[in-house]
């Protein structure tokens, strides 16, 4: 029996998977692609609204409007025309998941209000430990990591090298456009 047992045992653990893969993002940029690993498991409401966002082609001729070199490199919400694109309503800030944004991690951008995330997100070009959770207040709620650039940060250092200005009435908008031109999640293993 246990010569039996063994060997049918292992083939039941080799054939299910340890866990289910996290989904990976590609968005192709008119500067190069970067390729997005999220964590379900850490912000499950953020990386399904993004995934939401992705799905429904939302992404798609966006551009990175806002760019600070030594900061953070922050898209997804305007068009080229520099109009803010309508949204879903906003989603429950998850930044008390462990998460810290370090440099190459993708985070939901937001206003003054924690909780009023919605399409923007950004990808922190250094670890910008000051967004990080300290506590369930105005002041220390913090920016929701979901996700990590595990390609193409060589592309996000080039978008922050660019010339930044003013532009409809917003600053440090890069003067030579970056256009997300698709993003789409792709098979996972």
């Amino acid at each position: 029996m246990t010569r039996l047992f063994i060997p049918a045992l292992a083939a039941l653990l080799l054939a299910t998977p340890a866990g289910a893969a996290n989904p990976v993002v590609e968005m192709v940029t008119s500067a190069g692609t970067i390729t997005l690993e999220l964590y379900p498991d850490k912000a499950p409401k953020t990386v399904e609204n993004f995934l939401a966002y992705v799905d429904g082609g939302f992404y798609t001729d966006t551009l990175f409007h806002r760019v600070i070199p030594g900061f953070m490199a922050q898209g997804g919400g305007f068009t080229k025309e520099m109009k803010e694109k309508e949204t879903r309503p906003p989603i429950p800030n998850e930044a008390d998941n462990g998460l810290k944004n370090e440099r190459g991690t993708i985070a939901m951008a937001r206003t003054n209000d924690p909780n009023s995330a919605t399409a923007q997100f950004f990808v922190n070009l250094v670890d910008n430990r000051f967004l990080d959770h300290t506590r369930k207040d105005a002041r220390g709620w913090g920016y929701c990591v979901f996700g990590k650039a595990t390609g193409g940060m060589e592309v996000v250092d080039a978008i922050a090298k660019l010339p930044t200005g003013q532009r409809a009435g917003m600053g440090d908008v890069p003067l030579k456009e970056v256009v997300i031109l698709s993003a789409r999640r792709q098979p996972t293993r």
